[in-house]
């Protein structure tokens, strides 16, 4: 079964349908390539396909462990190069809230997301620099 039904609707637009949910994702050309910047550009949505690819398969190996791991989050910055125009890096600063995890956990968590589906299937010029944080979750 196909996955995706990719639209253009005009205006640099498209409307992107997941077949299994019929969940939708629009996307727009970014405001540097002659769009209105409304919604996520197809590089915006690679970067960010990026981190949630990590934060998914760092979830299955938390639960596989009986590890906490919700609340985790990750802010992604992608970093444009030109000639051919193409992602050049993606920074991802990721924060997990402290559950006390041990120097292990913290190692086979970056090791899966360093290998998450998404990063194996990345240009292997793409720089991607991933920086973990935990942070005190008693607020």
């Amino acid at each position: 079964m196909a996955t995706s039904v990719v639209k253009y609707t005009g205006e640099l637009r498209t409307v992107c349908t997941h077949l299994r949910s019929e969940k939708e994702i629009i996307t727009d050309a970014p405001t540097d390539n002659r769009g209105k910047g409304a919604a996520f550009s197809p590089t915006d949505l690679a970067a960010t396909s990026l981190a949630t690819c990590m934060l998914t398969v760092m979830g299955i190996a938390a639960e596989e462990r009986r590890l906490k791991f919700e609340g985790a989050s990750a802010e992604v910055t992608k970093f444009m190069y030109s000639n051919p125009r193409r992602i050049g890096k993606i920074q991802i600063a990721m924060e997990i809230p402290d559950f006390g995890y041990g120097e292990k956990e913290k190692a086979v968590l970056r090791r899966t997301a360093e290998r998450c589906p998404v990063a194996e299937s990345l240009h292997p010029d793409i720089e991607v620099v991933l920086d973990i944080s935990y942070t005190s979750h008693h607020h």
